[in-house]
């Protein structure tokens, strides 16, 4: 049954691995520089457009040609974190069982083409989850504290919208409460947003617009401000034949009075001591990919494929941009999304089992949600219990 939770587990970790592995190739291009040098990226079959560059300057890493990032990793191992405990996720769980992930547990990371640990692969701002955690022992509820402030929460955040499923703010509060460890300000704010559209993603027969609603029900803030932006911009263009060049400009001026950076994402070293207000906590600020992935799903009516590869060819951010958009979209339509020639790719490239990790992860979930049900019907008859007495 393509649209049972199995299916939709699948297809949701499908859609994350396809959408990382789409974007990779061009992370950090403008949507400008993309269409010079790619016209439109739309197959896994893409070349690196640093791959032509010596070792040193792509950090010995190799990208293309199917190869996901640390967005598909760090997914997996909440996954995993989920297989080894049974039960729901808190900051503490960030300290423990994700430290445990990111720097104590090897794993074949593809973009190294090695067996290592995940940290050695990691931007700084996950590197933190280890600094912070382990090295400085901090409560783990104020993890994310200095931290730069970024989408690497939201990123890898999907799988508890799954252990949530069909229970948005359920979703929302216990993404907050896990990522708390890792992010504060907006870029936790967005990962409590990124869980509560999976979770909204799981009720049966829903609508993009519908998720939508549910998230702007939820979000707050300049997050809250940055979704509303674009997806009124998306209303406004949608079945108007507008150019995807079009799209991504108005959606570019949308975001930008909530994301500074603009298309200048490079670390360089020029940018030292420069004064800015991208990466720190803002009230008023948003992450640029979640209102941009959710943006090209309004716009293309839900469409999986075509979403995704809006959203990637939109540039700066492409590979989270293309995670979001694919996990909340595969969770939505179910395993009827998967190509099979794509997953095989995925599978290969990557030294995956994709269908085998959903489905462990998929029977990890029902004892979750069955623990849920048990504890909400002694819930329930104490309730009854006082509400009679």
């Amino acid at each position: 049954m393509p649209n049972s939770l199995r299916g939709r587990v699948r297809a949701m970790l499908h859609g994350i691995a396809l959408g990382d592995a789409l974007g990779a190739p061009v992370e950090k291009l403008s949507a400008a520089d993309i269409r010079a040098r790619y016209g439109r990226v739309t197959s896994l079959n893409t070349a690196w457009h640093k791959m032509n560059l010596d070792a040193s300057a792509r950090n010995g890493r190799v990208r293309g040609n199917g190869i996901v990032t640390d967005d598909t990793l760090m997914t997996l191992a909440l996954m995993d974190i989920y297989g080894d405990v049974g039960r729901h996720l808190d900051a503490w769980d960030m300290a423990d069982g994700m430290v445990r992930q990111i720097a104590w547990t090897p794993r074949y990371v593809p973009e190294l083409q090695r067996e290592a640990m995940l940290i050695e692969r990691l931007f700084y701002p996950e590197k933190w989850i280890f600094q912070r955690h382990q090295l400085s022992a901090c409560d783990p509820r104020q993890g994310g504290v200095g931290n730069m402030v970024n989408c690497g929460a939201a990123m890898y955040i999907a799988p508890i919208g799954v252990v949530n499923a069909a229970d948005p703010k359920a979703a929302y509060d216990e993404a907050i409460a896990f990522a708390a460890g890792h992010q504060e300000s907006f870029g936790l704010e967005a990962a409590g947003v990124v869980a509560a559209a999976v979770a909204a993603a799981f009720v049966p027969d829903t609508t993009i617009e519908a998720i939508i609603d549910t998230v702007l029900a939820l979000t707050k803030d300049g997050t809250r401000a940055a979704i509303v932006d674009i997806v009124g911009v998306a209303k406004q263009m949608r079945g108007t034949g507008a150019s995807h060049e079009a799209v991504c400009d108005a959606f570019h001026a949308a975001i930008a009075p909530y994301s500074p950076m603009g298309d200048d994402v490079n670390h360089v070293a020029e940018k030292a001591g420069r004064l800015t207000d991208a990466y720190r906590p803002s009230r008023l600020n948003a992450i640029e990919e979640l209102p941009l992935a959710l943006g090209f799903c309004l716009l293309n009516g839900g469409d999986f494929r075509l979403s995704i590869e809006d959203g990637i060819n939109s540039g700066r951010d492409t590979d989270s941009i293309g995670v979001m958009a694919g996990a909340i979209l595969g969770a939505m339509h179910g395993e009827s999304v998967i190509d099979a020639e794509d997953r095989a790719l995925l599978d290969s490239a990557n030294k995956f089992d994709l269908t085998a990790s959903a489905d462990a992860f998929t029977a990890t979930v029902k004892t979750i949600l069955d623990a849920d049900r048990q504890a909400a019907a002694a819930r329930d008859r104490a309730r009854s219990a006082l509400a009679y007495s």
